[in-house]
């Protein structure tokens, strides 16, 4: 038991320092503040969207993000 806890923490740790790395990473990037501002949005899913859509550079305009997102679906 005491083997399976050791592990548990050093776990907890090595998880830590991954949330910690990105929000670094995170608060380095120039879309951060903005994303960040928007309700409902934190470190999490600001990291999340960053990751999926990048730079927006992929989408020639705002209705083609967000028919990417699901957010305005067409037929």
């Amino acid at each position: 038991m005491p083997r399976l806890a050791a592990q548990l923490q050093g776990l907890l740790m090595q998880r830590a320092e991954a949330a910690k790395q990105v929000e670094e990473a995170l608060d380095a990037h120039p879309l951060s503040q903005l994303l960040m501002s928007m309700p409902g949005v934190g470190i999490r899913t600001a990291a999340r969207l960053l990751l999926d859509v990048g730079d927006g550079s992929a989408f020639p305009t705002a209705g083609h993000l967000a028919a990417y997102a699901g957010l305005a679906p067409v037929t």
